[in-house]
């Protein structure tokens, strides 16, 4: 979503064919707009323990953290429960639009690419991609702006606005797109990942319990989405620190580059971390997914549920 925070449509990934093919452009940037905005919101506490994590140094008033625990006692202490919403108007105003552009994207993409063939999972990955860069270029900068918030009242912004204007004029339009390449990157084996497992997934549970398919489908997809989530979060962790560390740079006592390179964080991150420090924040961005692929895949289907009835009613309606 994503925007690591990325969920894939589940009724797409399928074996299955979808009963909801054939919506309107606007009604999948809607159905992904409400899936996206839910799931966020929902889970946003879990995403502010990790990008404190994440970001966290010596110097930050949120001290070097080992466990979720410990980071959300010490965000607590500084500044109390409502710390762990700081950010969250950011969000909202980034994950709508960047998830409408992703799930319209996606949908739109594997429609063009498949060629008849619904369930070729290259096809799926490959549209996958495409939705990522897309929807990234649209959430990267709000993005940026919620991580800095979220590191607490001692950030020194008084809100979405204050910290846009005074991006723009500290450090440049530049500084909304330093992570974007450290985004697309993570993203696009996140979605690979997540595609491949949660296939494997899905045909397990299908195997174990037929029936599941047309009986309990939305349990079956959010089943299977959050094992795959969490296995394609753990796994692109690494680049995850890296995005945070690029967007929080000079903020709250964090590391401030010389250049906006990956190899150069990377760098930075091992001599004074070890490669321990590629891993921070894993947990509670496996918490994060798990359940945010559950709440956004669950949200989407229905969203799209919705419109197949109501376009099925307006047809009806037309016949009469």
């Amino acid at each position: 979503m994503a925007t690591e925070f990325r969920s894939v449509p589940s009724s797409t990934a399928t074996e299955v064919p979808s009963a909801h093919d054939g919506l309107r452009f606007w009604q999948l940037m809607i159905a992904g707009s409400v899936a996206g905005s839910v799931e966020h919101m929902a889970m946003f506490p879990i995403d502010t323990v990790k990008t404190h994590m994440q970001a966290r140094s010596s110097s930050c008033p949120i001290k070097t953290s080992l466990t979720v625990r410990q980071a959300v006692g010490s965000i607590l202490r500084s500044n109390g429960p409502s710390a762990l919403y700081r950010g969250i108007g950011a969000m909202g105003l980034g994950a709508g639009p960047a998830h409408a552009v992703y799930f319209s994207f996606y949908e739109t993409s594997k429609k063009f690419l498949s060629r008849g063939n619904p369930n070729n999972s290259f096809t799926h990955a490959v549209s996958g991609v495409c939705a990522t860069v897309a929807s990234d270029a649209v959430f990267t900068p709000m993005d940026m702006v919620k991580q800095r918030l979220q590191l607490s009242s001692e950030s020194g912004y008084k809100g979405v606005l204050d910290c846009v204007k005074r991006v723009l004029r500290e450090e440049g339009f530049r500084a909304f797109y330093a992570s974007y390449r450290t985004t697309v990157l993570m993203n696009a084996p996140f979605t690979a990942v997540h595609f491949v497992s949660y296939e494997a997934a899905k045909r397990a549970l299908i195997e174990v319990s037929p029936g599941s398919v047309d009986d309990g489908t939305l349990l079956v997809h959010a089943t299977a989405g959050a094992a795959a989530g969490s296995l394609a979060a753990s796994v692109t962790t690494p680049l995850d620190v890296v995005k945070t560390q690029l967007q929080c740079q000079g903020v709250c006592g964090c590391d401030r580059f010389k250049s906006g390179s990956i190899g150069d964080v990377f760098t930075t991150i091992v001599k004074k971390d070890g490669y321990r420090g590629l891993m921070r924040g894993w947990i509670p961005r496996m918490l994060f997914h798990a359940p945010a692929a559950a709440i956004c895949w669950s949200t989407y289907e229905a969203g799209k549920a919705f419109f197949h009835e109501f376009n099925q009613s307006k047809d009806d309606d037309t016949i009469n």
